[in-house]
């Protein structure tokens, strides 16, 4: 039997799937996570998902009441099969297709083929993830379109009505910061600050204003940019 009000988040530890955390809660009376060791070089958000969990749930009685079971996956033969700078310690760089090395082809189609497998076994008709065309690097597998065709996709293959959300799909960095005050308020904020892991270096030593990270790294940039523009339009 599917829960119609019970929802598995692909959770990594950063600031978007944070975000897509809290939307969940708001949302739905079952919430679930899902998390994906692909030997990535910024492993280290793997490390304070725990704690990021905790503290959304400290935030609300409903929250730490709908909050349920985590669920960690290793993938680590995607992370062998990929030649890219998330998997191999090389230099952030575009590649000659014209898309960024960071990409890790089939990555969020290997992820939520698995999520679904997971929310099947669970009885969970909503997954939800990140992923989103505004403000981002130009990762196909990030597309609208995209997450259409597996929508289609898993509920063919597995002869179930699984719906796939992306409450981030079409906005930036900065509404994304906007959406983590109006969901949780500047306890949020501050959460996704100084808890969540974004940088794909992995560097949990230097806190800027807007996390940590090394604030030259194309996720760093990016989010960098983002706090900025909420911060003058706030």
């Amino acid at each position: 039997m599917m829960n119609p009000d019970g929802a598995l988040v692909l959770f990594s530890g950063g600031q978007d799937s944070t975000a897509c955390l809290a939307w969940a809660l708001t949302n739905f009376t079952h919430v679930e996570t899902i998390g994906f060791d692909y030997g990535q070089r910024h492993r280290v958000e793997l490390d304070v998902r725990h704690d990021v969990r905790a503290s959304l749930a400290n935030l609300s009685p409903d929250w730490a009441a709908r909050l349920k079971d985590d669920h960690m996956v290793g993938l680590a033969s995607l992370g062998e099969v990929s030649n890219t700078s998330l998997t191999r310690d090389v230099e952030f760089a575009m590649g000659k297709e014209g898309l960024p090395n960071t990409f890790v082809p089939g990555r969020n189609l290997i992820f939520l083929t698995f999520a679904a497998a997971v929310a099947y076994r669970r009885g969970l008709k909503h997954i939800v993830t990140g992923v989103c065309e505004t403000d981002f690097s130009g990762y196909p597998d990030c597309r609208d379109d995209t997450m259409k065709a597996m929508q289609l996709a898993l509920n063919l293959g597995m002869e179930r009505r699984f719906v796939i959300h992306t409450p981030l799909m079409w906005i930036d960095k900065a509404a994304t910061w906007a959406l983590a005050k109006e969901l949780g308020g500047n306890a949020l904020v501050d959460i996704t600050r100084t808890q969540t892991h974004t940088c794909y270096l992995g560097d949990r030593e230097h806190l800027q204003d807007w996390g940590f990270g090394c604030g030259t790294c194309p996720a760093c940039e990016l989010r960098r940019d983002g706090y900025v523009r909420w911060c003058a339009g706030a």
